[in-house]
């Protein structure tokens, strides 16, 4: 689990970057997401899988740290890729909702060597997750992360350089503060599947229910 130590560790590398962080506000929430609002990419923007015309679009949020998470894209996520977003009906994108430092680490990393790389990553954490997110003492998740993204080519320098990078660090929030604020995003995986909210971890039985006949299969 992560300690104080990690904690202190992680949010000292980008010192200074949460004053920039809008402040969180959990009254007011739509009831339904609004479709042109929820299109619209954060800061980093979205890094999207499938065609531009396909007639599903999924959103997922989601924090690396989060075991729901993890299973879904073990389990789910490569049905999910082969039927219908290598076959052009559906596309999807990953958005940044980390619950926790740990997890907010873990995406700045992914970012840190532009979209090619995005899914690579989040895919190895995911699957990893219980190597680098959930280690036990002597060593740390710090430590832990640092030797799993060696798998990535992130040398030393490029590990600590990327979470010193106090823009990336507040844009991986703010990607996280809009879906809490506007998009009523309050626990992980959260997804939306033509700006409809689904809470929680997806089978592809229970994604097909609602793909199919939008699809008209």
């Amino acid at each position: 689990m992560i300690t104080r130590r990690d904690t202190l560790k992680l949010t000292g590398m980008a010192i200074g970057a949460a004053a920039l962080l809008p402040r969180m506000t959990l009254d007011a929430f739509a009831q339904d997401a609004n479709l042109a609002s929820l299109m619209e990419p954060g800061p980093l923007g979205d890094v999207w899988l499938g065609p531009k015309d396909a007639k599903v679009t999924i959103i997922e949020y989601a924090s690396m740290t989060c075991s729901h998470c993890a299973a879904f894209h073990k389990q789910t996520w490569p049905v999910l890729k082969e039927r219908y977003i290598d076959t052009g009906k559906v596309r999807f994108t990953l958005r940044e909702f980390p619950l926790d430092p740990l997890a907010t680490a873990a995406f700045m990393l992914a970012r840190c060597d532009g979209d090619a790389k995005y899914y690579p990553i989040t895919d190895l954490l995911f699957d990893q997750q219980q190597a680098w997110a959930y280690v036990q003492k002597p060593q740390s998740p710090v430590d832990a992360l640092e030797q799993m993204l060696r798998q990535a080519g992130f040398s030393k320098e490029k590990f600590e350089t990327c979470l010193k990078d106090q823009k990336l660090y507040g844009a991986v929030n703010a990607v996280k503060q809009k879906g809490l604020d506007t998009f009523k995003v309050d626990s992980t995986p959260t997804f939306f599947i033509n700006g409809e909210r689904f809470k929680g971890e997806m089978s592809i039985e229970g994604m097909e229910k609602v793909i199919k006949p939008i699809l008209g299969a």
